[in-house]
C-alpha cells in the first residue's frame, strides 16, 4: 500500500512541476489558461461556443483546446464560433496532464492568443487533482444533476476558483434547488462564487469572459481552503486495473 501512495504523490509531483513550467510559460506571452471541469453532458460545451463567439465580437484573441476519449464533435462544435480550436484524443486516458497539454500546444497556440480555454475530459473525478498550469480553474454543473452535487465531488468543487450553473433555463422544470445547491458549494469551497448560465436564453453569457479576461489582467481569483492545505489532492486517479504497484502511472 505504501508503494502505491508513493507512486500516486510521484505521479502528481511530476504533473505539477510539469503546470508550473508551463503556467511561466504562458505567463511570459502573456497568455491566460481556463481549465473547465464538468461531468459528461453538463452543457460545457455549449456553453463554450457561446463565450467564444462573445470574444470574437469583443476582439479579445482566443483559443480553445477540447479533450475527449474519442470523437472530434465538441471541437467541430466549437470551431463554428470561427476561433483556433484543436481536438486532443485522449485514448482512454479520463484527463488531461500538465505534460501533455504542453505537448499539444507547442507549434499550435497562434502568437497574439490571450486567452486559452481548455475543455478537461468530462469527468469530475480524474481531472479534479491535475493542476493544468490554469490561471483560472471552473468547475460546471447543471441543473439537471442534483444539488448534492459538490458534496459528491468536493475535490472538484473544492478546488475550483469558479463555480457555473448551467442550463438554469429548465430549472423550474427538474425542480432545481439553488439555495441548497450553493449551500453545498460553499461547505467544499467558501467564498467561491457562483454565476448562473443559460446557454439557450442567452442568461449569464460573457460572465465567463470577463471572469477569466480579469484573471488575465492581474485581477487576483479566489482562493480555496482546499489549496491552502499541506496535501490538497485527495483523489488521486488510478485505473480499475491498477494493483498493488499502480500499473499506470500516465509519465
Amino acid at each position: 500500500m505504501c508503494r502505491v501512495v508513493d507512486l500516486r504523490q510521484a505521479v502528481l509531483a511530476k504533473n505539477d512541476a510539469s503546470a508550473h513550467e508551463l503556467r511561466a510559460h504562458l505567463a511570459a506571452r502573456g497568455i491566460a489558461l481556463v481549465n473547465l471541469l464538468s461531468s459528461p453532458g453538463s452543457g460545457k460545451t455549449a456553453l463554450l461556443e457561446r463565450e467564444l463567439l462573445r470574444a470574437r465580437e469583443r476582439a479579445v484573441p482566443v483559443a480553445a483546446l477540447s479533450a475527449d476519449l474519442a470523437t472530434e464533435n465538441d471541437a467541430a462544435r466549437l470551431a463554428r464560433s470561427g476561433v483556433p480550436v484543436k481536438q486532443v484524443l485522449t485514448d482512454g486516458l479520463c484527463h488531461l496532464e500538465a505534460g501533455m497539454l504542453a505537448g499539444h500546444l507547442d507549434g499550435w497556440l497562434p502568437d497574439d492568443t490571450r486567452l486559452l480555454f481548455v475543455e478537461n475530459v468530462g469527468n469530475l473525478v480524474c481531472p479534479a487533482s491535475y493542476d493544468l498550469g490554469e490561471t483560472l480553474r471552473v468547475t460546471l454543473a447543471s441543473v439537471t444533476e442534483g444539488e448534492d452535487k459538490p458534496l459528491k465531488y468536493p475535490t472538484a468543487f473544492g478546488l475550483a476558483h469558479l463555480v457555473v450553473v448551467t442550463k438554469t433555463d429548465i430549472a423550474g422544470a427538474v425542480e432545481f434547488d439553488e439555495t441548497a445547491f450553493r449551500a453545498n458549494v460553499q461547505q467544499v469551497n467558501p467564498g467561491v462564487e457562483v454565476i448562473l448560465t443559460s446557454a439557450r436564453r442567452g442568461l449569464g453569457i460573457g460572465s465567463l469572459l470577463d471572469r477569466a479576461l480579469a484573471a488575465m489582467d492581474g485581477t487576483p481569483v479566489h482562493s480555496p481552503v482546499m489549496t491552502r492545505q499541506p496535501h490538497h489532492h485527495t483523489h488521486p486517479h488510478t485505473h480499475p486495473e491498477a494493483t498493488g504497484t499502480m500499473a499506470h502511472t500516465h509519465s
